[in-house]
């Protein structure tokens, strides 16, 4: 194996862990405050539920990037591909992008705290409620349609 090839592979590792590692933080906090809510009232579980899991996409965005370049890199099909450096480092930097999903789902997961805590004073709101994490996702979209097409547009 080349040392582009173990480069492409950093960055589809990179892709998978470190979006995954802001989805676990933003489904934990947001969960938190679920748990609280059904504790007092169980009827609220559905609904504070969907909110929960609003951060879990960004980590399905870094597991969509992160098999689009072991896919691209023949790492899925068993017969890795010969790399350059050169192209080792532009795979690893398509699919830096996709890191905003770190963040963005630490913060969504932040957001959909509030979101939870305006179900819990009207429930009647809940589709305005989750506007608001819904709104932080924008960030991670646009940053997996960069990686996407990043990704996808390295000759190799």
């Amino acid at each position: 194996m080349t040392m582009g090839t173990v480069l492409a592979l950093v960055g589809a590792a990179l892709a998978v862990i470190l979006a995954g590692m802001g989805s676990a933080y933003g489904v934990g906090v947001a969960g938190q405050a679920a748990a609280g809510v059904v504790s007092e009232d169980p009827s609220k579980f559905a609904k504070v539920l969907i909110i929960q899991l609003l951060p879990g996409t960004q980590g399905i965005y870094g597991l969509l990037v992160g098999f689009i370049a072991l896919s691209n890199i023949g790492i899925l099909s068993g017969t890795p591909k010969e790399l350059t450096v050169a192209q080792g480092l532009m795979m690893l930097a398509a699919c830096l992008p996709i890191v905003v999903g770190l963040v963005s789902a630490m913060h969504q997961g932040k957001t959909a705290v509030a979101a939870v805590g305006i179900v819990v004073k009207k429930p009647d709101q809940f589709g305005k409620a989750m506007l608001f994490p819904a709104m932080v996702e924008t960030y991670a979209i646009l940053a997996l349609l960069v990686s996407i097409l990043a990704v996808n547009g390295i000759k190799l």
